[in-house]
């Protein structure tokens, strides 16, 4: 007689999130379901619905996860005492270093729709990953580093500068052969990048004269 595989095996959630991942590496978001989901974590096919009402929930499920990791893997990526321009090089290095260590979660944050409805925790894992940039720029205008002012805009040039790395690295895109010449070149980028960031601030200043709104 057949036995049918459970609902529960230890933390399900866990579980299919750790399966979904796995498939992901392997046939990139759009291209998994959530039955071979299941069947990856050992669970019957109706099992993922107990958690995740669709696929879309449990991309925003990963994506979630995706961006506290991220947040946390910039927050190690800071030394003890070190100064604020420091932090912000170390920020934005622990930024690639992430993406490239973890390109499953990486694409489903940024190339995958998962709407922040589906996953309570979405929207604020999001704005907390980028808030810690936010801060950097902030102890830094602080410290005198940079200048006060535009602060918004200074960390959508410093994100877009790491993200555009982080992209490329992951896409295999850079003429580099492994992942230590990778991060050698962000360190390289993000320190020629720093003057950028040091344009004056004013009416007329930096790279636009309106900060851009929430809702892009």
């Amino acid at each position: 007689m057949r036995r049918t595989r459970p609902y529960h095996h230890g933390d399900l959630r866990e579980t299919l999130l750790g399966a979904a991942i796995d498939l992901i590496a392997e046939v990139g978001p759009s291209g998994f379901t959530l039955r071979e989901v299941a069947r990856r974590a050992g669970v019957s096919h109706n099992a993922p619905y107990r958690h995740f009402r669709d696929k879309d929930a449990l991309l925003a499920a990963v994506a979630a996860q995706g961006f506290r990791e991220l947040t946390q893997a910039m927050q190690d990526a800071v030394a003890p005492r070190a100064t604020a321009l420091d932090r912000l090089r170390r920020v934005g290095s622990g930024y690639v270093s992430f993406a490239l260590r973890r390109p499953a979660h990486f694409a489903v944050m940024f190339d995958a729709p998962a709407p922040a409805a589906l996953d309570p925790g979405l929207a604020e894992a999001a704005a907390q990953a980028f808030g810690t940039l936010v801060e950097c720029i902030e102890a830094c205008q602080r410290d005198g580093a940079l200048p006060a002012g535009d602060t918004l805009r200074r960390a959508l040039v410093a994100w877009s500068l790491v993200h555009g790395i982080a992209k490329l690295g992951v896409a295999e895109r850079l003429p580099f052969h492994s992942r230590a010449a990778v991060m050698a070149f962000a360190t390289f980028a993000i320190d020629q990048s720093l003057p950028a960031l040091a344009w004056g601030s004013g009416p007329d200043a930096g790279p636009g004269t309106e900060a851009p709104s929430s809702d892009g």
